[in-house]
C-alpha cells in the first residue's frame, strides 16, 4: 500500500540516465530497475543451463548472464538463447572472438571491457558485430582486476582508479560511435564500491549496473548487498542490479527483489510482514511464515500480507496490508481484509485458509489490472 503521495520522505528521486535496451528489457531512463543474475552451470551443458535460466526467470529475473569462456560455450549459447524466456548477456573477458560469436549466437548484450581485448581493430570488429546483431554492451570494471597502469598510478584499487578505468573503456566505445552500453564499477568492499558508483554517477549519464562483487554466502552476502546496493539505490543511483551470492542464482533474484521492494522501487509477489515472535505469540509465527513463503512463491501479483503473533502490533500492521492474521488466544486469531477485521480463524486451519485468501485476492487484482489496461 503506497502513501508516497502524502509522505515525501518516502520518495526516492532517481538519477537521470539515458536509456538502452538489453533485448526487450529497457535499462535506464524511466524504466523499472531490472533484476539480473548469472548462471553457474557449465555453459556447454545446454540442458542444465536452460533449466537454470528458466528457474531464474520464473523467480523474476529480467535478464540472465552466462559466461562464455570458450568456443564450446558460444556454440551452446545459440540453443540456450532460443529457449530462454529472458534476454541473455554473454560474459566475455579477454577474447574478442568470443564476443563476435556471442553476438552472432543471439546474445542481447555483451559484458566486455573493450580496453582488454586487444588492438583497436579487434575492438572495432566486436563493436561491428554488436551493432549488426542488435547487442548492447556492459562495461564491467572490477576492483580486483584493474589495469596495471592504473594500479601503478594510484598504488591500490580506489574509487578514482575505478572511475578512470570505466571512463577509459567508455571512451573507446564512444569514439566508435557506439552508445548502447551500461557500466558497473564493482568491488567486494562496500565503501569502495559505493564511493566509486557515486563518482561514476556524477561523471556520466550512462545507465548504471549495480553490484557488490563476491559478496559472500547467502546470509553474509545478502547483508552486504543490502547495505551497499540499498544505500546507492536510496540515493537514486542504479538502473539494473545483480546480487552476487555464493548460492543458487534463484536466491540472488529473490534477494534483489527484496532489496527493491524494501525501498518501494519494484513490487512483485507477496511482501510478508511478520513479527520475530516472542512469548506472547498465539501460534508458531516462524514456522507459519516459512510455510506461507513456500506456498505463496508462485504469486507474482504485488500484494502485502501481515502475520503477527499477538494483538500488540497485529491490528496496526493489518491496517496497512491486503490480508492480515493476528494471533489471539484459545487457539484462534483474527483475519483482516483490506485493513479491517473480517472473521475469526482457528490456528489449525490458518495456513490453507490464508493461502486461499491470498490467491483469490491476487486473481481479483490481476483482473482489475487487465481491465484497466483494456
Amino acid at each position: 500500500m503506497s502513501h508516497n503521495h502524502i509522505r515525501p520522505w518516502r520518495n526516492i528521486y532517481r538519477r537521470k540516465s539515458r536509456q538502452i535496451h538489453v533485448g526487450n528489457v529497457p535499462v535506464g531512463g524511466d524504466a523499472p530497475i531490472s533484476v539480473q543474475t548469472m548462471t553457474n552451470t557449465l555453459t556447454h551443458d545446454v540442458k542444465a543451463t536452460i533449466e537454470q535460466v528458466q528457474a531464474c526467470a520464473e523467480a523474476g529475473a529480467d535478464i540472465v548472464r552466462i559466461s562464455c569462456p570458450d568456443e564450446a560455450s558460444t556454440k551452446a549459447l545459440k540453443e540456450i538463447v532460443a529457449e530462454s524466456p529472458v534476454p541473455i548477456v554473454a560474459d566475455i573477458h579477454f577474447h574478442y572472438k568470443r564476443g563476435i560469436e556471442a553476438a552472432e549466437a543471439g546474445a542481447a548484450c555483451l559484458r566486455i571491457n573493450p580496453g582488454n581485448i586487444g588492438s583497436p581493430e579487434r575492438v572495432r570488429e566486436v563493436i561491428s558485430a554488436a551493432r549488426d546483431h542488435g547487442c548492447s554492451m556492459r562495461i564491467g570494471v572490477n576492483a580486483g582486476s584493474l589495469e596495471k597502469h592504473l594500479l601503478e598510478k594510484y598504488a591500490e584499487p580506489c574509487p578514482e582508479a575505478m572511475i578512470e578505468s570505466g571512463l577509459d573503456h567508455m571512451r573507446i566505445l564512444q569514439d566508435n560511435d557506439f552508445h548502447e552500453f551500461k557500466i558497473s564499477v564493482k568491488a567486494s568492499d562496500v565503501f569502495l564500491a559505493a564511493a566509486a558508483y557515486q563518482g561514476l554517477a556524477e561523471a556520466t549519464d550512462a545507465p548504471i549496473h549495480l553490484g557488490i562483487t563476491e559478496a559472500g554466502g547467502l546470509t553474509s552476502g545478502t547483508i552486504k548487498s543490502a547495505i551497499g546496493l540499498g544505500n546507492l539505490l536510496w540515493m537514486g543511483i542504479g538502473d539494473t542490479i545483480r546480487v552476487s551470492l555464493s548460492a543458487d542464482p534463484v536466491e540472488e533474484v529473490k534477494v534483489g527483489y527484496e532489496i527493491l521492494k524494501s525501498l518501494g522501487l519494484r513490487h512483485r509477489g507477496i511482501n510478508i510482514i511478520s513479527c520475530p515472535s516472542c512469548a506472547r505469540q498465539g501460534f508458531d509465527v516462524i514456522k507459519t511464515v516459512a510455510t506461507l513463503e513456500d506456498r505463496l512463491a508462485h504469486i507474482k501479483t504485488p500484494m502485502s500480507l501481515s502475520i503477527i503473533g499477538c494483538v500488540v502490533n497485529g491490528p496496526g500492521e493489518a491496517l496497512m496490508t491486503d490480508v492480515g492474521f493476528t494471533g489471539g488466544g484459545a487457539g484462534h486469531g483474527m483475519v483482516y481484509l483490506a485493513g479491517k477485521q473480517d472473521h475469526r480463524l482457528d490456528n489449525d486451519s490458518m495456513v490453507d485458509h490464508i493461502v486461499d485468501l491470498v490467491e483469490k485476492k491476487a486473481e481479483e487484482l490481476e483482473a482489475a489490472q487487465q481491465q484497466a489496461a483494456e
